[in-house]
């Protein structure tokens, strides 16, 4: 069993019957029923995307998935080809089965990933939970604002959109969570 605060992307659950598997948190709600957590599914058997609003406690079977290592190797058009390191093999996902994973990779990268199946079927992925990306584009910098509480939009060198502090600039390379897809710090590496 499972609880909803136990939850987090690439988990995996029975709902109503279903099998799930989370591709994005969207937060959560409070109220006078108490708090309600919001997450993006995609229902494993039938690939439909939804959005469900869950109790805060509430409880689930899980899924049981299996895990590959494998490496991001190249893009066939919305295709994100990956293969295996050891035995060369390829596994195939759709842009829409990596969710919002799929603005956190490239095939430049140099680091190993875990695709997840259920019964044989390629059904997710499971990042790094920090990764380092280039922005592309974002409005320039503001000189002394280095307090990070502002934030403006910034596209990523693979196209993703998010939120960065308004001391970042075009070309820098920026660290990010890959659960929450948010800004983390200035990459090290200048």
């Amino acid at each position: 069993m499972i609880s909803t605060n136990e939850i987090k992307v690439g988990s995996a659950f029975i709902f109503e019957g279903s099998p799930f598997i989370v591709q994005k948190k969207l937060g959560q709600k409070g109220g006078r029923q108490g708090i309600t957590v919001l997450l993006r599914v995609k229902n494993i058997v039938t690939g439909s995307t939804q959005d469900l609003g869950i109790d805060a406690g509430e409880k689930f079977e899980e899924v049981e998935l299996t895990e590959q290592t494998v490496r991001l190797s190249y893009l066939d058009g919305d295709e994100y080809v990956f293969q295996d390191q050891t035995t060369w093999d390829e596994v195939r996902l759709s842009k829409e089965d990596l969710g919002d994973n799929a603005g956190y990779i490239s095939p430049d990268d140099d680091f190993d990933v875990n695709i997840t199946f259920y019964e044989g079927k390629a059904v997710g992925v499971n990042l790094p939970i920090k990764v380092v990306r280039t922005i592309t584009y974002c409005e320039p910098g503001i000189k002394g604002d280095t307090s990070g509480k502002s934030l403006k939009p910034a596209t990523l060198d693979t196209g993703a959109e998010i939120r960065v502090p308004l001391f970042c600039n075009t070309d820098d390379r920026i660290v990010i969570d890959t659960r929450e897809g948010t800004f983390v710090e200035r990459a090290k590496d200048k």
